[in-house]
């Protein structure tokens, strides 16, 4: 049965005529059926970004019979069609109505998969990266100044979306995935040849972010054109290329290496980033009309909205500390003395593993539940199990050496990463789907470009902090365990207060 939502209402909430989930009541549940006429909802106090926002929703627009959005002549306005004959899905605020599947969507879905593949994946396997690099290539430099080169790396993988996602806005997604698959491919092939710390810097830290977030970004965005209802289901299974590549890639490294050396191995990962980056560019649309006249330069109005300061805080701390377990476990886990180099080099893929079960299956609990609630919950399981399982492993083992203590620094390492891979995959993948909350979608792109743009900075400084804190403490982990720590903490405060604004302390709002 399709779900509507009145022109007005606030961005996010959905109306649905299927009963509340075990006794949880959505937002808009309680009047979403009623006889007499709808009262006007008050529209958002923040100001569009420019004019044409203002007027495109007030515009008439039709869905074609292959699913894309047309302004309607005045001669085709009929009398409305009724619910029971449309299969699409009304999005909150603008009148446009959504697949919520069909060929055409799901395809959309399957090429942001590969893309994420592929942009992620690298972004996931760091780690691997990290190690390698830094006990070969460039052994001779510290781990502060190593880890500067993978900070950059995510670093401009988010902060170059604050240009990508307005011009996704106005432009679509073709262009920004091409040019996004010719910088990844350049990036890892020129990898495959690099000796010297500013070569590392510029083919991986520069071009790969950039080729990163020409990719990640316009693929995120497309999926909202064609879903509302099952937004966080679509986005989940998306985003869960980037768990897939981060579990494939590391164990094929870890293969290839010893067998046809750094180089090969690399350039063979190149050669598939060729085959994903096609399959992204073939399926990878935008099904919205774009806003005429629309400014490219974004417009930090947007942060008017304490809820939506709030979640970019969260963000922010969450990826502050997101990128120290990816970067850090497969060198923690050889420093031990408890777990040997071929293990230690499989943790990563563990974690990915437990990634990608987090980024797929509470994308479909969260659309019943809430997609704030879920995201507390799984931010609260984030900082329990870095305190629980990684701090205690941490003090038992901080050179390696404390021989009585393998079995137990090994068990606590592997459950570690299995269960913070599954939080952390979870947060990863509601991220995009609560900005969307808090906006319609035709403003998405320029919401989330720019809530990733503050993140940014705390992916760059993630790393070298914990580096520093590798040094400051003699080499042992402790250190970054507690950065990490309250990193998470700080994120979930954050989180709690937005939805706190938005909803209030009730729990049985779905939100």
């Amino acid at each position: 049965m399709p779900t509507h939502q009145r022109k007005g209402s606030t961005p996010g909430s959905i109306e649905s005529t299927e009963p509340p989930f075990h006794g949880i009541t959505s937002v808009t549940s309680r009047t979403s059926h009623t006889e007499h006429p709808p009262a006007v909802a008050e529209k958002p106090s923040l100001p569009p970004c420019d004019p044409s926002e203002q007027t495109l929703a007030d515009k008439d627009w039709t869905t074609t019979e292959d699913g894309n959005v047309k302004p309607q002549h005045p001669a085709d306005k009929e009398a409305p069609r009724s619910s029971e004959s449309s299969s699409s899905d009304t999005l909150p605020g603008d009148g446009f109505t959504y697949p919520e599947g069909g060929w055409k969507a799901w395809g959309v879905v399957l090429g942001a998969f590969t893309g994420m593949t592929a942009a992620f994946g690298m972004m996931n396997s760091i780690g691997i990266f990290q190690a390698y690099i830094s006990t070969n290539q460039l052994s001779h430099y510290d781990d502060s100044t190593v880890g500067w080169i993978f900070s950059i790396y995510t670093f401009l993988a988010f902060f170059c979306g604050i240009q990508i996602g307005p011009i996704f806005d106005q432009y679509g997604p073709r262009m920004l995935i091409l040019a996004g698959n010719i910088c990844l491919i350049a990036s890892i092939f020129f990898l495959s040849v690099c000796k010297e710390y500013y070569q590392f810097l510029l083919t991986f830290g520069v071009l790969g972010g950039v080729g990163s977030s020409l990719v990640f970004t316009p693929a995120i965005s497309s999926i909202g054109h064609f879903f509302q209802v099952k937004r966080a289901a679509a986005t989940g299974l998306a985003s869960g290329g980037g768990s897939i590549g981060g579990v494939i890639f590391p164990l094929m490294l870890q293969s290839l290496i010893p067998k046809v050396g750094w180089g090969w191995a690399v350039r063979i990962l190149g050669f598939i980033f060729v085959f994903l980056g096609c399959v992204a560019q073939l399926l990878i649309r935008s099904r919205l009309p774009p806003k005429p006249g629309g400014s490219v330069i974004p417009d930090f109005r947007i942060f008017k909205e304490i809820p939506f300061t709030l979640t970019t805080a969260g963000v922010f701390f969450m990826e502050w500390g997101l990128f120290i377990p990816i970067t850090y476990i497969t060198s923690y886990a050889l420093s031990t003395g408890a777990i040997d180099y071929t293990f230690s080099y499989q943790l990563i893929a563990i974690l990915n593993t437990g990634s990608c079960l987090g980024r797929w299956a509470p994308g479909f609990v969260a659309d019943r539940l809430g997609r704030f609630n879920c995201m507390v919950v799984t931010l609260t399981f984030c900082f329990l199990t870095t305190v629980a399982l990684w701090l205690p492993d941490a003090l038992l083992s901080p050179l390696g050496e404390y021989s009585d203590n393998k079995s137990a620094i090994k068990g606590l390492t592997i459950a570690y990463a299995l269960l913070f891979g599954f939080a952390s995959g979870t947060n990863i993948s509601l991220t995009p789907v609560c900005v969307g909350q808090l906006c319609t979608t035709q403003t998405y792109g320029r919401y989330y470009a720019t809530c990733y743009t503050v993140v940014s900075f705390g992916t760059l400084t993630g790393i070298p902090i914990a580096g520093a804190l590798l040094q400051a403490t003699g080499g042992r982990y402790w250190g970054m365990v507690v950065f990490t720590f309250a990193t998470y903490a700080c994120a979930w405060c954050s989180f709690l207060g937005a939805r706190v604004l938005k909803v209030g302390w009730t729990l049985d709002v779905r939100y």
